[in-house]
């Protein structure tokens, strides 16, 4: 007979990438439309805005990178009392790395393709994205999907309304 279960190496690596691509994709979605929320309603120009996010996705990118792969270590390393290999680090610390670099970009577009209304257009997106990881999500994991989708839009878009309210009190003053 052959087993074709996974084996725990394989285990703790897929539950590192997801971990990664959910946490970065949330953060990135939400952080970046807090940010540019606060900067539009402040009234500044569309290229400072784009400059703003863009500069804040390469920032963020690499950090959200370097945390995951020294939290991850720092785990696996508490768990075995030992030094471990960082390949499994790396790895994880690359899903972040692009997840947030690239779902950065989804609240950032508007600013990039639209003159006017962007700012809903980014509130948008980001919470259909939102809605996407928590579908993708639990597809991967084999969980109910509307559920998981709805789940994550809500948790998502209160972190969302907090960031653009902040932004916009701030703004006013």
């Amino acid at each position: 007979m052959y087993n074709f279960s996974m084996s725990n190496q394989t285990k703790t690596l897929k539950a590192i990438s997801m971990r990664n691509f959910v946490f970065g994709a949330e953060d990135s979605l939400v952080s970046t439309v807090g940010l540019l929320s606060g900067i539009a309603t402040a009234g500044v120009e569309r290229e400072t805005i784009l400059l703003t996010g863009i500069v804040l996705l390469s920032v963020e990118a690499f950090s959200m990178a370097v945390g995951s792969f020294l939290s991850e270590r720092s785990a696996e390393e508490y768990a075995v009392h030992h030094e471990v290999n960082p390949k499994d680090s790396l790895i994880g610390s690359l899903v972040m790395f692009f997840t947030y670099l690239i779902a950065g970009f989804i609240p950032l577009s508007p600013y990039i393709f639209a003159d006017g209304g962007a700012l809903s257009f980014s509130i948008i997106f980001s919470l259909g994205a939102l809605f996407a990881v928590g579908v993708v999500t639990a597809k991967v994991v084999n969980l109910r999907i509307l559920w998981n989708g709805f789940r994550t839009l809500l948790m998502g878009g209160i972190a969302i309304l907090v960031g653009v309210f902040i932004g916009r009190l701030v703004g006013y003053f």
